[in-house]
């Protein structure tokens, strides 16, 4: 399992301004904005967006963080969702199709004891793992 994506959240009065340093830091590894779903997130990339950057609906500092691991099967998510949950995680989003991404994406998202939100994904088609 890798890393498939993270999402760093910041307070809604900085949104802009973090966006727009982390393109112009960025641009020299060739990180570009991929997708902007709505006014408060953002997808960056080189070959897809796999760095987020998303408005917190508080504006404090230490906001937690959410990560998402690639895993190559549905059933690797649904083991990760009970694992979690069995190891003291707080459920925030049970095992299955997210079709607001894309047609295929299968995740579960778990709350860690630090507040972080922890993803598992897989992006394949059932028929194809």
């Amino acid at each position: 399992m890798s890393i498939d994506h993270i999402g760093l959240y910041v307070p809604a009065s900085i949104y802009k301004e973090t966006v727009d340093w982390y393109l112009a830091a960025l641009a020299p590894l060739g990180f570009k904005k991929f997708v902007e779903p709505n006014e408060y997130a953002c997808g960056l990339g080189v070959q897809r967006p796999d760095f987020w950057i998303a408005c917190h609906q508080v504006d404090k500092a230490n906001i937690p963080l959410h990560i998402g691991f690639k895993a190559d099967n549905r059933k690797v998510i649904d083991d990760f969702h009970k694992a979690a949950l069995a190891a003291g995680g707080k459920d925030n989003g049970a095992p299955g199709l997210r079709p607001q991404y894309h047609p295929d994406y299968y995740g579960a998202f778990v709350i860690d004891p630090s507040g972080n939100n922890v993803e598992v994904v897989c992006h394949m088609p059932e028929a194809t793992e």
